[in-house]
């Protein structure tokens, strides 16, 4: 399992549509919902005819939690939703999960926003777990 120190990462012994399930029900269990997806493989063979392999960028956002974040800090929504990607790779899915404690960055000295991005951290954590297990 590889961990970058911007997500973590989980791979399932599953394709692409069968890993999406499990990440959707894994999110769902920790609130959250998926607002946007992007299909990179179908996006990158339209615009530059290229083929790549299965890929998914989903857009993942707890509402309770965007909520308090956008109300301390509205440019906060420059890092919203949280993604989390599936890449099918030999019949198997890799999922990363961004960190959002690695996103946060330079906010970091504000102690309420902290306080936001270490709840959804534990969250990704608990979805990682989920996963994992």
């Amino acid at each position: 399992m590889e961990n970058p120190a911007y997500g973590f990462v989980v791979t399932l012994p599953a394709p692409l549509d069968v890993a999406r399930e499990r990440v959707e029900a894994a999110l769902k269990a920790e609130g959250f919902g998926v607002l946007t997806e992007i299909d990179v493989k179908a996006t990158l063979k339209k615009k530059i005819d290229v083929d790549f392999a299965p890929y998914l960028i989903l857009g993942a956002c707890n509402p309770k939690l965007a909520y308090r974040a956008l109300s301390i800090q509205p440019n906060i929504g420059l890092l919203l939703p949280c993604n989390v990607t599936l890449h099918e790779i030999d019949g198997a899915t890799r999922v990363s999960i961004v960190d959002p404690l690695q996103m946060l960055g330079m906010e970091s000295d504000n102690a309420d926003l902290h306080a936001v991005a270490t709840e959804a951290e534990a969250a990704f954590r608990r979805v990682e777990q989920a996963l994992a297990g």
